[in-house]
């Protein structure tokens, strides 16, 4: 069945950096969009980012996180990650990534979701 599972969060100081990664299996994820998503206590869950199947290129990333997050995919590997930098205090939150239903990020919604990693950030 269709699996995702997300690993690399944990607690850091501001300003330093973690890489996330979320191993899919079940499915071949080269043929489907994917994104990380987090949700922070009270808040709504936020996208973050985005890249399409056959476009790679085609990623956005939300306000929030633009120029400091970047995500990358590795299909031989059926893996994705979530590059963060210079975290800052108002980061910590559950971070999820999940397929997309299709292969285009604009034109499907995501539907299978990882159980998600915590990140912390903490002086």
């Amino acid at each position: 069945q269709v699996q995702l599972v997300e690993s690399g969060g944990g607690m850091v100081q501001p300003g330093k950096s973690l890489k996330l990664s979320c191993k899919a299996s079940g499915f071949l994820l080269a043929a489907y969009a994917i994104g990380w998503f987090r949700q922070a206590p009270g808040k709504e869950r936020e996208t973050l980012a985005c890249m399409s199947a056959s476009d790679t290129t085609d990623t956005f990333a939300a306000d929030s996180v633009s120029g400091r997050f970047t995500m990358s995919r590795d299909n031989a590997k059926s893996t994705t990650y979530l590059q963060m930098n210079n975290l800052k205090p108002e980061d910590p939150a559950v971070y999820q990534c999940a397929a997309y239903q299709g292969s285009s990020c604009r034109y499907s919604l995501p539907t299978d979701w990882g159980q998600g990693t915590q990140v912390t950030v903490s002086s």
